[in-house]
């Protein structure tokens, strides 16, 4: 019997994290069935349930794949560049978008609805609010942030603004000029410039 690589293993795990997304974006958690989770990964249970042990373990590391990249990019470039980036994918109406979308709606909903997800999730979104900060702290330490608002106050409004972007999105309403929107939001956390 031939081995597998770590490289097809990982290959194909992501290849199960990204049709599951879509499945949980289309279907919510509770309709995601297994039958549903098969034919949208084209792989049996067993194959997709040898990645993973469950169907919750799979939902989470769904979103946690979101996070990762949510947390890299804040690092690097700032939350306000995580809603320009998902008002790009909106706007180019590629497939991620609903499926990002949808996972986030997910994540929501269960952080309401189920206490033991919230414990574990609780590790992801404190990882998020953290990125945020120090990027924050950062700006603020090299001059570009304002000084008159404490970081986490500004860290707070823009997650505020961040969440009400998912929201707009999600409910289907068309992105319009959401762009200048977020220049307002940007414009808002900056360092007022000299006249």
């Amino acid at each position: 019997m031939p081995r597998v690589s770590q490289d097809q293993l990982d290959a194909r795990r992501h290849e199960i994290l990204n049709a599951a997304r879509h499945c949980f974006a289309r279907f919510g958690y509770g309709g995601a069935t297994v039958r549903r989770l098969e034919e949208a990964t084209g792989m049996s249970r067993g194959a997709i349930f040898h990645h993973f042990r469950d169907k919750e373990s799979l939902f989470l590391a769904v979103a946690e794949d979101d996070a990762v990249t949510m947390v890299e990019t804040v690092a690097e470039n700032g939350l306000v560049q995580v809603m320009r980036d998902l008002l790009d994918r909106a706007g180019n109406s590629e497939g991620d978008t609903a499926g990002w979308l949808g996972t986030q709606l997910e994540v929501s909903h269960r952080l309401r609805t189920d206490p033991a997800f919230a414990k574990r999730w609780a590790q992801r979104s404190a990882a998020i609010a953290d990125a945020t900060r120090d990027r924050l702290q950062r700006q603020r330490d090299a001059g570009v942030l304002r000084q008159d608002v404490p970081v986490e106050v500004l860290t707070q409004f823009l997650e505020l603004a961040y969440d009400g972007l998912v929201l707009h999105l999600a409910t289907g309403r068309p992105p319009g000029d959401l762009t200048r929107v977020l220049d307002v939001v940007e414009e808002a956390v900056r360092k007022p410039s000299t006249p």
